[in-house]
């Protein structure tokens, strides 16, 4: 289960990088017509919206999509939610996978939890990956930028984010000196605190 976030796949080392869920959805199909104004969409192009019903081309349907949570907001499967995991693609075989994330800043509980342990949390958003075998995500539901060593999963870093980071890093060099930059602006499904900003980190001489 391999999904979301996307990959990231060094070509060298013939292994790709993923961040895989274990969080079920419930879909509702909501049938158009007297309480529901959604209408057939016209203009959104396949769109919806983050939350609510959402429009379907072809069907008398609406369709919802939330988590499948308890009463008390909690979800119904037992963590670990959120993984960090590396496959190797010569022998389709996963080569390492490691918990990610804390409850620190939001969900799954009513209110954060100030110590931050290693759930593994749900995620929005994919990993990078380096030449010199580090990769970088944030992704999870609670406001820190992490580096992992890409041969065995180690972590070697984490930052911490002035909002939520439900995003795809990216990397730049200038004059040598390779960058890794994130935006971190929070999302509303997630709880994360929100936000404006772009943050930069400066790589070691020794990390490319």
């Amino acid at each position: 289960m391999f999904e979301w976030g996307g990959i990231s796949v060094d070509p060298n080392r013939e292994v790709a990088i993923a961040n895989p869920m274990a969080l079920p959805f419930v879909s509702k199909l909501i049938p158009r017509g007297p309480g529901n104004p959604m209408e057939q969409p016209k203009d959104a192009k396949g769109t919806g919206t983050e939350s609510g019903i959402q429009p379907q081309y072809g069907v008398p349907y609406g369709v919802t999509l939330n988590p499948f949570l308890s009463p008390f907001g909690l979800p119904c499967k037992q963590p670990a939610w959120g993984y960090i995991s590396a496959l190797d693609l010569k022998t389709n075989e996963v080569v390492w996978k490691k918990r990610i994330g804390t409850p620190q800043d939001s969900m799954p509980f009513p209110m954060p939890v100030p110590v931050p342990f290693n759930m593994g949390m749900p995620m929005l958003g994919g990993p990078i990956s380096t030449a010199g075998n580090v990769l970088f995500i944030a992704a999870t539901a609670d406001n820190y930028l992490r580096a992992y060593n890409m041969s065995n999963g180690e972590k070697l870093w984490q930052g911490r984010l002035p909002a939520g980071g439900q995003a795809t890093p990216m990397t730049y060099e200038v004059n040598g000196k390779q960058y890794v930059v994130i935006s971190a602006g929070g999302h509303g499904s997630f709880g994360t605190k929100m936000g404006d900003y772009i943050v930069a980190y400066a790589l070691p001489d020794d990390v490319k």
